[in-house]
């Protein structure tokens, strides 16, 4: 699943350090999400999306079919 963190976390110019405090995860847990290598549980999602202030719908997007 394709996602937008690092878009929106630079434009709240928010270190990954600072997301990751947010969220009570390492920043190379962020790290791994924005170059998807991990996956987040839907509970990180949801603590993703409502830091950077955003919908889940916003951060998240399928992968489209080019």
């Amino acid at each position: 699943m394709k996602n937008r963190i690092k878009e929106f976390r630079e434009k709240g110019n928010i270190s990954q350090g600072r997301l990751a405090e947010l969220c009570k995860v390492s920043r190379q847990t962020i790290n791994a999400i924005e170059n998807n290598k991990y996956d987040p549980s839907l509970q990180l999602a949801f603590d993703l999306a409502s830091n950077l202030g955003v919908t889940i719908d916003e951060l998240f997007q399928p992968y489209s079919e080019e």
